[in-house]
């Protein structure tokens, strides 16, 4: 007998795939969004904010997006290169202290060869892992599991941001 895993946000991403490309950006967008929980934004600082990953890789799964719209990595000011770099470290030792995450996959997607799924914005990954925390699923479906709703994932590591 088959079982079907039923995955709604998918179809969302699915419909929504271009979502930047034309109109406002969907980080510039976050960013001045007026709630915070609902726009997933855990932290704002002087010039980039942290953002948990509407479509993630895995539980936890973050983005450090500078303030500013660039979309180079060579368009970052020192300030700017400094403040991810910390704010990658604190989210790194936030993850690892809330979800017992054993390791991390870091970096940035340049061009859709690469997988960048929003081009025009940087943004830098945070992907927590764990020993034996793939499966099947991704490798024969692109079907991810997430073990709890993004939003009591935000308010689980809020109050760790606002330390």
């Amino acid at each position: 007998m088959a079982h079907s895993i039923i995955a709604p946000w998918r179809m969302d991403f699915i419909q929504r795939a271009h979502d930047g490309l034309e109109g406002e950006c969907v980080f510039c967008a976050s960013q001045k969004a007026s709630d915070a929980r609902e726009a997933l934004v855990l932290y704002k600082g002087k010039s980039v904010f942290v953002v948990m990953n509407k479509y993630p890789y895995t539980n936890g799964h973050l983005l450090i997006i500078p303030n500013r719209h660039l979309a180079e990595l060579s368009e970052l000011n020192a300030d700017e290169q400094q403040e991810i770099l910390s704010l990658s470290a604190k989210s790194i030792e936030i993850l690892r202290e809330n979800f017992k995450a054993a390791g991390f996959n870091c970096g940035f997607n340049f061009g859709r060869a690469a997988g960048a799924g929003i081009l025009d914005h940087l943004h830098f990954h945070i992907v927590p892992r764990w020993v034996g925390d793939t499966n099947f699923l991704p490798v024969l479906s692109d079907i991810r599991t997430m073990p709890e709703y993004l939003h009591d994932t935000y308010d689980r590591l809020l109050p760790a941001f606002q330390k």
